[in-house]
């Protein structure tokens, strides 16, 4: 089994907003490869505070490969393989919203938290942060640099290995009685059109509710709604953020135009998927005039 560690950086809070990769490979009880990459996320829109923790500028990334370019090469051994990551939650998350924009399918995913494996074998009162844990355990890289963070997880694992003598990382995770997490994949998903969604797209779709709601969560932790509207020009999605309030189409709608439902708040996933395929029609519709 291929087993390897995984690390992105993103660009703001979205989860589809990644500017850097870091992966490591692990075999024979040791990181045989590695490999790191910028990326151009699909919006060029940089926080602050993202870039305070890693110090990718726009400027970094303005001629650098899109996600899917950048991530093709590494599909199959992530799709086949066991993945690592100090927080698994937001890297796969990543990665399966970064999939999800650049309209290529989401595989199967294997994967085991690294924070999850230390807080078993190296607790520690200070907690189990990656910079924390490599530090106890003599593992010098540079953090927030995602092929250096990638290649700390790597270590983890090991040293986690050498601790329990285990004999690989499945058999580490038997061991600790830490289960390997598995994420259902999907198909690919229409790359986002622009504009409004047709009529002859809404028509295609009479099993839609009569009116499409989304609960999303803002970056402070306000609630917003989300309704798909019949507008003059077709249906659009209206959002009640300051952002929608103005007429713009917030982060709010682009994230529910790609399915990414990171910050839904409402229980009404199904719909997302929905919402996604009459997207998918209305681009069919649009190719076809």
């Amino acid at each position: 089994m291929t087993v390897l560690a995984l690390d992105f950086e993103t660009a703001n809070e979205r989860r589809d907003s990644a500017c850097a990769v870091g992966l490591a490979w692990i075999a024979d009880g040791r990181v045989v490869r590695r490999e790191s990459h910028l990326i151009r996320p699909p919006e060029m829109r940089f926080s602050p505070g993202n870039i305070r923790v890693h110090g990718i500028l726009p400027a970094n990334v303005a001629d650098e490969p899109d996600f899917g370019t950048v991530m093709a090469p590494y599909l199959e051994d992530l799709r086949r393989g066991l993945i690592l990551a100090h927080n698994a939650s937001f890297d796969i998350g990543v990665l399966r919203a970064g999939l999800a924009r650049a309209g290529l399918p989401v595989p199967d995913l294997a994967y085991l938290c690294t924070v999850q494996v230390a807080r078993r074998v190296f607790p520690a009162p200070e907690g189990c942060g990656l910079g924390k844990v490599a530090r106890r355990l003599g593992i010098r890289f540079e953090h927030h640099d995602a092929g250096e963070d990638a290649f700390a997880c790597a270590e983890i694992a090991l040293a986690a290995m050498r601790e329990r003598g285990a004999r690989d990382v499945p058999a580490l995770a038997a061991e600790i009685g830490l289960p390997i997490t598995r994420a259902v994949g999907g198909p690919a998903l229409p790359r986002r059109p622009q504009g409004a969604i047709s009529g002859r797209a809404m028509a295609a779709f009479a099993q839609a509710p009569a009116a499409l709601r989304f609960t999303m969560r803002g970056s402070t932790g306000n609630r917003y709604s989300v309704v798909l509207e019949e507008q003059p020009g077709g249906p659009q999605l209206r959002c009640t953020c300051t952002a929608g309030r103005y007429g713009l189409r917030c982060r709010h709608v682009k994230a529910l135009e790609v399915g990414d439902i990171t910050d839904l708040m409402s229980d009404n996933a199904s719909e997302v998927a929905l919402l996604a395929r009459m997207l998918g029609v209305k681009a069919r519709v649009a190719g076809a005039a």
